[in-house]
């Protein structure tokens, strides 16, 4: 499928202002991906965007970056295959599926530009980074590593692993996704269909738990209880429950009204208040300190990126601690999905309900360089704790919001992943033509919402080195989806088929297995009789890329480069090489 040029976006503040983009030699994965988001950072450039893509000027010196496949990958299809993507998104079809959007290309571009940015941040403290690169291997194991670490815990999982799950019908045809965190309002719901009894209780357990296996095998007679019910019905019986219902929008939908804003947006505070330049010899972000309030995923991922980058992070965990450290299964006594996001951060008690403990939170921001929080929509200026308030202790501050909408959509559904995936357009683009649209039960947005939010922080820490000024970070799920579906949108605002074609991605079963071929050679090809390896084999022989699909996760912990953290739960490696 031809890809059509993607419109502008507009431009944020640019901490890569007056800084030069170069590429030269062969292309990457995400090449194209990471010269825009350069580009939106402030970068002009100069010749191709290809390749090694260097940054130069500005008195910091030149830092590249590079993005590989790595491996045994060779394109998107076989990196979503070796990496465990396919098993993960597969879960709710019970069989390995390809995502018909370039995830594993998305995420590496992303962790590119993040190397990147901190590269030149190191630069400019008095560090020698001079490249960064980042497989597509790499990029794929941290997006799945939640799931990995559950398949290697010492216990199995609370809920069963099989096929099943939303998006919903109604009678009048309305395909819909539907969303609460509270029993109770789940169970309000469903009784207001006339929903059994037995089916609403057997029902919210996997689907509470989908966000953490990527399935949920409710009871069918949940799917019936909607394909009876009128929409009028249905939202009506949301109203009255408290419940969020969605109609799954199409990627045609979603271009027509798209605002064409960065994923990111950097505002700068009006007090110049740091003074920059602490030299480093070790990772960039040695030195930098990161409060980090978040839930879930999107913020403690992005938190847990720049640990990794160096930064000492500290959670701020409510008394008694993150209700998530014991959720199965666990390692040692402790989650290994929590692990997977919090591995070494200092865990800090806040009751940020205290009058006096959110003081003591402002007290502790005035030692920080970074804030980051994902809070709902208003809470953080309700407790006095929005950006005004803390640049007031510390106006040097990179105060970070990771959202859900970013205040970009009225009247916007529940800023979760699924509802911002059925919202947006996700539903259709990661599904071939001859498949329902649906969203992934895979946390896509979750996870790429993380990570556009590292890199945002990053480049609000590399801006506030340049001009020694505090600066507001939001990013959003928003954000994320528009990166994520932006080639498949371009063809929607053209009018354009934005669906990839029948079978696209799809694993060839063998008689052992799964194989899957790079998209350059995917055809339907008749293996079910052969091993995997056979299989293999013969496609080679007719010149043809094609790979082993990893259908168990538990698969990659004895033949990946997964290691083992002090709780004895899977580790993957940091996705950047840096010299």
């Amino acid at each position: 499928m031809a890809t059509p040029a993607i419109p502008a976006v507009a431009r944020t503040a640019g901490p890569l202002d007056g800084l030069r983009l170069r590429g030269d030699g062969p292309p990457g994965p995400a090449d194209g991906l990471i010269a825009e988001h350069l580009r939106l950072l402030g970068a002009e450039t100069d010749g191709g965007c290809g390749g090694r893509l260097t940054v130069t000027g500005g008195g910091i010196g030149g830092v590249t970056a590079r993005s590989t496949w790595g491996g045994t990958a060779t394109d998107e299809a076989t990196a979503q295959a070796a990496t465990g993507i396919m098993a993960v998104h597969g879960r709710r079809d019970g069989a390995p599926r390809g995502l018909a959007v370039d995830y594993a290309a998305t995420a590496t571009g992303v962790l590119a530009v993040q190397g990147l940015l901190a590269g030149l941040l190191a630069r400019a403290r008095g560090g020698n980074v001079a490249q960064v690169e980042v497989s597509a291997e790499r990029a794929g194991l941290l997006v799945v590593s939640q799931y990995l670490a559950a398949a290697g815990a010492e216990e199995g999982e609370a809920v069963e692993l099989a096929a099943g799950g939303p998006p919903f019908t109604s009678a009048d045809g309305i395909v819909f996704e539907l969303e609460t965190l509270d029993p109770g309002v789940w169970a309000s719901f469903w009784r207001t269909l006339d929903a059994p009894e037995e089916s609403i209780r057997r029902g919210w357990r996997p689907f509470q738990f989908r966000y953490a296996t990527a399935c949920a095998p409710f009871p069918q007679t949940l799917h019936e209880a909607a394909r009876a019910s009128s929409w009028e019905r249905i939202r009506h019986a949301a109203a009255v429950s408290g419940a969020d219902v969605c109609p799954l929008r199409s990627l045609a939908e979603r271009a027509a009204e798209y605002d064409r804003a960065a994923p990111w947006k950097l505002t700068p505070h009006d007090a110049a208040a740091y003074t920059p330049g602490r030299p480093t010899d070790d990772l960039p972000l040695t030195g930098f300190t990161v409060l980090e309030a978040g839930r879930r995923i999107q913020a403690p991922l992005a938190a847990h990126l720049l640990g990794l980058l160096g930064a000492e992070v500290i959670r701020i965990e409510p008394p008694g601690g993150d209700p998530l450290r014991g959720m199965p299964p666990a390692c040692s006594g402790v989650s290994a999905r929590w692990l997977a996001l919090n591995r070494g951060k200092r865990a800090v008690e806040v009751d940020i309900k205290s009058a006096a403990d959110r003081e003591r939170l402002r007290e502790m921001s005035a030692d920080a360089d970074v804030f980051l929080h994902n809070w709902a929509p208003g809470k953080a200026a309700q407790l006095g704790l929005d950006h005004e308030h803390l640049a007031l202790a510390n106006p040097a501050l990179v105060y970070a919001y990771t959202s859900g909408w970013a205040d970009r959509l009225p009247e916007a559904p529940m800023g979760t992943d699924f509802m911002v995936q059925a919202r947006t357009g996700v539903g259709e683009a990661v599904r071939p033509a001859d498949e329902p649209a649906a969203p992934s039960l895979m946390t896509l947005l979750d996870v790429l919402g993380g990570l556009l939010g590292a890199e945002a922080i990053l480049a609000g820490l590399l801006l506030r080195e340049r001009t020694g000024r505090g600066i507001r970070v939001d990013s959003s799920l928003l954000g994320a989806a528009d990166v994520l579906t932006a080639p498949h949108r371009a063809r929607a605002a053209q009018g354009l088929d934005p669906r990839r074609p029948a079978g696209f991605r799809r694993p060839l079963r063998t008689a052992d297995g799964w194989i899957a071929l790079a998209d350059v050679s995917a055809a339907p090809y008749d293996v079910g009789e052969l091993s995997t390896d056979q299989a293999l084999e013969r496609l080679r022989e007719r010149g043809l890329a094609a790979v082993p699909v990893i259908a168990d996760l538990a698969d990659l912990l004895s033949c990946g480069p997964i290691n083992r953290d002090a709780y004895g739960a899977p580790a993957v490696p940091d996705p950047w090489s840096f010299a």
